[in-house]
């Protein structure tokens, strides 16, 4: 179908009070590229081909290739199931990448895969969908932080990153994007732990909301209309899913402060609060020279209540190597005793015959997770994940970090501090989520690795060096060669040139 097919016909329509989400639309519906920084264009480009090594890895696994037998092949006729295929595959593992706020990519570059490959769409275009799908949702997401939902199991990013992804490519009219965009909102999924812990229904969550998101635009094309103020309304979006409502993140800074470069990237799977203890563990693997497991008298890893609390989440549902893959990812014991064996953590070490070998749980029951009280305070004060939404919260903040503190910490708003105002831009944005992996030989030995932002996080280091990395993601996960060569040139690429080298990026 066109873009002039999809027009809104001719009619009354009546589109309620103007809310946060009817500015963000007007934004969005009328952004360009070469209104956005470069370096934040480089950045989309790198998650692209981050995502696209997500996706290859996804769909070489088992359930993968049964997601595959139930919705069909990536890049079908279906344009709106090749969305929901690249979706759910992309956010197996937790290898899709973080911002501030949300796990965007299984949406916001999915979904533009998919419109991009249909519609023939040029590289600039592309680009442009991401940019403008990242910057609304993770908008959505950031004022929903204080709440019940982060990460993976906040599924309303999805909503919203399916929405613009697909309008953006579409180039619809200001007032589909409104109308798409509030009805999608109105029904937000709600995780069930239970499921996305243990389950393989985790890897329905993501095309779910991206169904509701493809039927909430073809909706809107034809005319339906939405609640122009459903996120911020009482009976709406935030009164459900934030504890601390921030309406205000929605709009702060569109057009200057942008969320794509706060970016980090996923190098190896697993829930992001385990990110340093991995690397620290690959880096202790080239230095300790030779020894085995019983060797081991004790691995104390010490981290932030973010790595506790996912830890704490996963820990009903641990059984050795029968662990289903939803809890081994937010655990900490079993990826730290892979890497420090290994030197890496891959996807294949959550399957047999990997999972299987006993050295590894011999070593894993050996870890013992601590609280380190000054890296939470290193977390809270950093800026990606809650650090801004504090900001933004100010003292209205203050009951919120109490309970997410629980007993771990007896006063959790005297250990944050004042944060000082909101960003003004995310230029210097960082995502510390710090880390200390020592090792405790029966001989007295010790080995010690603390890293505060791991690599791929968002901070001096990656901002320099994000294309390298992304690059070795993709090629680590099978992607051809001349595909990655090609990526520098993305926003150069003319229709006729994007839709093959994206089937090539993903053919096995």
């Amino acid at each position: 179908m066109t873009t002039e097919d999809r027009r809104i016909p001719a009619g009354p329509t009546d589109p309620g009070p103007r809310g946060v989400l009817e500015e963000l639309a007007d934004w969005a519906s009328t952004m360009r590229l070469e209104t956005v920084p470069q370096r934040v264009v480089e950045f989309a480009a790198s998650q692209i081909l981050s995502q696209l090594a997500a996706i290859r890895i996804g769909l070489r696994q088992k359930e993968g290739r049964r997601l595959v037998g139930a919705l069909g092949a990536p890049f079908q006729r279906d344009t709106a199931q090749s969305a929901r295929i690249l979706a759910g595959v992309g956010a197996w593992l937790n290898l899709d990448d973080t911002a501030y706020a949300g796990h965007l990519a299984p949406s916001t570059v999915a979904v533009p895969l998919a419109f991009a490959h249909a519609l023939r769409l040029s590289g600039h275009d592309l680009l442009r969908s991401v940019i403008v799908a990242n910057e609304c949702a993770s908008r959505i997401t950031a004022s929903a932080t204080l709440g019940p939902f982060r990460g993976q199991t906040a599924l309303h990013t999805h909503l919203v990153g399916a929405v613009a992804g697909r309008l953006a490519g579409e180039n619809a009219p200001r007032e589909q994007w409104r109308n798409a965009l509030s009805l999608a909102l109105s029904a937000p999924p709600w995780t069930l732990m239970r499921g996305f812990v243990t389950s393989d229904a985790r890897l329905l969550h993501v095309p779910a909301a991206v169904r509701m998101a493809m039927d909430a635009c073809d909706a809107a094309a034809a005319g339906l209309t939405g609640a122009g103020d459903i996120v911020e309304h009482p009976d709406g979006f935030l009164a459900k899913f934030a504890t601390v409502p921030l309406p205000e993140a929605v709009t702060a800074g569109l057009g200057h402060r942008w969320h794509t470069e706060t970016l980090s990237f996923k190098l190896h799977p697993g829930g992001p609060g385990i990110d340093a203890a991995i690397d620290c563990a690959a880096e202790l693997h080239s230095t300790m020279g030779d020894w085995t497991p019983d060797d081991v008298r004790e691995i104390v890893v010490e981290g932030s209540l973010y790595t506790v609390f996912a830890a704490r989440k996963a820990q009903p549902y641990l059984d050795g190597p029968r662990t289903p893959i939803g809890a081994m990812v937010l655990t900490t014991p079993y990826p730290v005793a892979t890497a420090l064996l290994t030197g890496r953590l891959a996807i294949e070490d959550f399957y047999p015959p990997a999972l299987d070998r006993s050295e590894r749980w011999t070593l894993a029951s050996k870890v013992r997770l601590v609280h380190n009280e000054s890296m939470t305070k290193t977390l809270m004060t950093g800026d990606a994940p809650v650090g801004e939404a504090i900001r933004q919260a100010g003292r209205r903040s203050a009951q919120w970090l109490r309970d997410f503190g629980g007993g771990d910490v007896a006063d959790m708003p005297a250990l944050v501090g004042e944060l000082g105002p909101p960003l003004e831009d995310f230029t210097q944005a960082v995502k510390p989520t710090p880390a200390r992996v020592e090792v405790h030989m029966h001989d007295g030995r010790r080995f010690s690795r603390e890293l505060s932002i791991p690599h791929g996080g968002i901070g001096p280091d990656l901002r320099g060096r994000h294309r390298a990395l992304v690059t070795n993601k993709f090629l680590a996960a099978g992607g051809p060669q001349d595909v990655a060569e090609r990526w520098s040139s993305l926003e150069r690429l003319r229709p006729e040139d994007l839709a093959p080298l994206l089937e090539k990026a993903l053919a096995d």
